[in-house]
């Protein structure tokens, strides 16, 4: 969650994540073990030379006590995280079971602002394990731990089950960035992996100074205890007798309590193991961090300038053509062109939009490798990367405009679709990823030293994309253009609305009966099976779909599909 003080890392080129020399999560006095040294097993950091005798490769069989264990490789003796330099705080500790409880108590209901609610904690507790580390906060580790909280806030506001999945992956992706640190792309690609691998290390953290504590402090523990013990029985018994004195107390008092059951049990225990283990792998990360900058690849041997530019000009040529054409079928109609190909129209849509969301992916990997190989000897050469990859740039922004357009077309003949909105989003995206390449490389930084900014630039984008795209309650969008295009078309896929939840609720309520019963008629349905939710399970959109449908009940019974009308999409297409 923080970063640690920089030091000397003793690996050639390795950058801590202002990119100068240093160890990212080395504590003072302890050092990364150099190849063919191992750390004793009590992670005190100290290496431990192998003997290995001349001209032998192990020098005791397999398992016996001396027995010769090949050193790991160079690249995990770079990364690994490496012991924490002090045991568990009770700050730490305490957070950690506060979590634990809370996951216990409000995640067995479903997904709501309890998840944020779960994670307040958990952030204290990697807060605390960082401050004891004496990794201090910087201003990319507070961005990522903003972007994380704030993705969380999406299961408090939608109904819909995928963008919330999205914001939840999201959530724990920039949460693991914001942890370990990092500036370059390994540790943009590999960082949302640092939280699942601290699991079993934090586990093994917390007992280990769980015992350490216990045998410092034992004489401690028993106040503690019954401190807690008269806390909770006074609550129980003075809040017994408050319930039954006065019923709106018991109300407001049942509302805020979770309800607990013996079948509840195993769930509960789950939940409480798995809010525990995450809370404690944050904080074996955030006080040992992985360290993927460290991980080198060596650099492309650099071509030719004919070698490297001539595939890169047939390209930029054949995307220009491309362009062309499409140009030609903006101004001059699509008449003529469905005329000449025989296609219909929205064949002619649906046809292109894969194949050109495919031809933004390749660009971007024909970008990377052109770079790897890039010539890059003298400034001449930088400017003819420049040059020519500024070109491709250029015309993939139009490739991803007309895309774009296809799409518009196919969602004007058949409606919008999740599908068809979530890959038009991925679009946009890749879009806006080629222009970061583009200011790049408009910056004079897109030769061999790479632009420091743009991983993280990038990582940005998607964190902000997942978040703008679940604010926007995607299935409320799907709605509102599906109406909107039965009122200009008197066409709509009733089956498919009915498949929405409950955030399209305001929007399908525009409907004109007996349409607006049969798209509601499930939600309602759904809403009205889940009318016991909790508060912290309960979403917003939940909730203002109730609204809505108590101002305006349904018509009564299966009959309100009855001559409602039904247009079926084209089946084949992108749904």
């Amino acid at each position: 969650m923080t970063e640690q003080p920089r030091e000397r890392s003793g690996i050639p080129g390795s950058t801590d994540e202002d990119g100068e020399t240093g160890a990212s999560g080395e504590s003072a006095g302890e050092r990364s073990a150099p190849p063919g040294a191992q750390r004793d097993a009590g992670g005190a950091g100290e290496p431990k030379e192998v003997p290995v005798a001349a001209g032998t490769t192990s020098p005791a069989p397999h398992g016996a006590p001396g027995a010769y264990r090949p050193p790991p490789p160079d690249w995990v003796v770079a990364v690994q995280p490496g012991e924490p330099p002090a045991p568990m705080s009770a700050t730490t500790g305490w957070a950690a079971l506060a979590t634990g409880l809370l996951a216990a108590l409000l995640l067995g209901a479903g997904l709501g602002i309890n998840l944020l609610l779960i994670a307040l904690p958990a952030a204290v507790a990697a807060g605390a394990a960082a401050r004891a580390a004496g990794r201090r906060p910087r201003p990319w580790t507070l961005c990522w731990a903003a972007c994380c909280l704030a993705l969380l806030v999406v299961p408090a506001l939608r109904d819909a089950g995928w963008p919330s999945f999205l914001a939840v992956a999201g959530a724990l992706a920039t949460g693991s960035l914001a942890l370990q640190g990092g500036r370059g792309w390994r540790a943009a690609v590999l960082g949302p992996t640092g939280l699942l691998a601290g699991v079993l290390p934090g586990a093994a953290w917390a007992i280990r100074s769980a015992r350490e504590r216990a045998a410092a402090s034992r004489r401690r523990w028993g106040p503690i205890v019954r401190t807690v013990l008269i806390a909770v029985a006074l609550l129980v018994v003075f809040g017994a007798l408050f319930a039954g004195a006065d019923a709106a107390f018991a109300d407001l008092l049942g509302s805020m309590v979770p309800e607990t059951s013996v079948a509840d049990g195993p769930v509960r225990v789950l939940c409480f193991v798995l809010g525990l283990a995450v809370a404690l792998a944050a904080a074996r990360t955030a006080a040992a961090p992985w360290r993927w900058d460290r991980l080198r690849t060596p650099p492309g041997k650099a071509r030719g300038r004919l070698e490297w530019a001539l595939p890169l000009v047939v390209l930029d040529m054949l995307f220009a053509a491309f362009n062309a054409v499409q140009l030609t079928v903006l101004f001059g109609g699509y008449d003529a062109v469905l005329r000449k190909t025989g296609l219909t129209y929205a064949e002619y849509a649906r046809q292109g939009f894969w194949q050109l969301l495919w031809a933004t992916l390749l660009t971007l990997v024909v970008i990377a490798l052109a770079l790897r190989w890039a010539p890059r000897g003298r400034q001449r050469d930088r400017a003819l990367v420049r040059a020519v990859l500024g070109t491709l740039c250029l015309l993939t922004l139009l490739v991803v405009l007309s895309a774009l357009r296809r799409m518009d077309l196919y969602v004007d003949a058949y409606g919008l679709t999740r599908l068809r909105l979530s890959v038009a989003a991925v679009e946009i995206w890749l879009g806006l990823v080629i222009v970061l390449i583009m200011v790049a490389g408009a910056l004079g930084l897109a030769d061999r030293r790479g632009a420091p900014w743009l991983p993280r630039a990038v990582t940005v984008s998607a964190a902000a994309g997942v978040l703008v795209f679940g604010l926007l309650s995607p299935d409320g969008v799907v709605a509102r253009q599906n109406v909107d295009r039965y009122e200009r078309t008197g066409k709509i896929d009733l089956e498919y609305l009915r498949q929405l939840s409950a955030d399209a609720v305001p929007a399908l309520d525009a409907l004109p009966e007996p349409q607006r019963s049969c798209a509601l008629h499930a939600v309602a349905r759904e809403l009205a099976a889940e009318d016991d939710e909790p508060w912290y399970a309960t979403g917003y959109g939940e909730t203002r779909a109730r609204k809505v449908l108590e101002d305006r009940p349904l018509r009564p019974g299966q009959a309100a599909c009855t001559g409602a009308g039904r247009h079926r999409d084209h089946r084949t297409a992108v749904r």
